[in-house]
């Protein structure tokens, strides 16, 4: 299980942008975090970069994997769903599910989600 942004578990370096102008701000080969945008996605993929998307859709999911984000990161609401949809089309991009706390690591764990992030690196706290 990928468990990102908890203190106790070393991680790969992050940064949450809200536009492309931000990447600039960015430490090369880390890995950004932003909210679904076409135009950021579409920047992110033919740049090769790493990232990860925060989705509200399957729609949304099916571009991020197809565009080869490194994550597919969404609420618990959706993490299931979207989890069965990445194993039937054997998606590239990890599912995480968006936590406040490790004491939900344990229910995301059980609906075998590939990974958790914690919301706080997601410019949602």
């Amino acid at each position: 299980m990928i468990i990102i942004g908890d203190k106790l578990i070393p991680y790969e370096e992050t940064f949450y942008i809200s536009s492309i102008d931000e990447i600039s701000n960015t430490k090369p080969n880390s890995t950004i975090f932003f909210e679904y945008d076409e135009n950021i996605l579409k920047y992110c993929f033919e740049n090769g970069l790493l990232f990860g998307v925060i989705i509200n859709s399957l729609k949304e999911s099916i571009y991020a994997n197809s565009l080869q984000a490194k994550y597919i990161i969404c609420t618990n609401a959706l993490d299931k769903t979207i989890q069965d949809l990445a194993e039937n089309y054997m998606f590239d991009s990890k599912v995480l599910s968006i936590i406040d706390t490790s004491e939900q690591i344990e229910s995301v764990a059980t609906n075998k989600i590939d990974g958790v992030i914690y919301k706080d690196l997601l410019g949602q706290a």
